[in-house]
């Protein structure tokens, strides 16, 4: 069973990451993943939008259908997706090399959190990033 880092160690990858795929961003400002990824924009985050129905910019970022399309390194893979679609986000996010695979609060899936940490990721589970952002690292 997935045990979230400790606090410190959250602090540490937080304070340690420039850019951040948000999986399932929305381009609909009243939608709680675009509601976050502003404010990660606004805690001095790079936001990549991911989300294969995306037409067009989102908070001033091309979208992306896949997280290993985003060209240069990525972070924190930040999903925003039902629980049980996100496997091949996980996939995806060991494919591009990414450090960090986030579930958001209500994300939730074993099988991927241990994909991802045995690739080398480090998993965070049923977390939202800008509440523990604001917590832990801009207090």
């Amino acid at each position: 069973m997935h045990q979230n880092p400790k606090p410190e160690e959250i602090q540490s990858l937080l304070s340690g990451a420039g850019t951040v795929a948000v999986v399932g961003l929305s381009d609909r400002p009243h939608r709680t993943s675009h509601a976050i990824a502003r404010a990660l924009q606004g805690f001095g985050f790079r936001i990549f939008p991911v989300n294969p129905n995306l037409k067009g910019p989102v908070l001033g970022e091309e979208p992306y259908s896949r997280v290993e399309e985003i060209p240069g390194p990525v972070d924190i893979v930040d999903v925003f997706r039902r629980g049980e679609t996100v496997m091949p986000v996980a996939e995806d996010a060991v494919a591009a090399g990414a450090k960090v695979l986030w579930m958001q609060s209500g994300v939730v899936n074993e099988r991927a959190a241990a994909y991802a940490r045995e690739h080398g990721l480090t998993v965070v589970m049923d977390r939202c990033i800008k509440v523990d952002y604001a917590r832990l690292v801009r207090r």
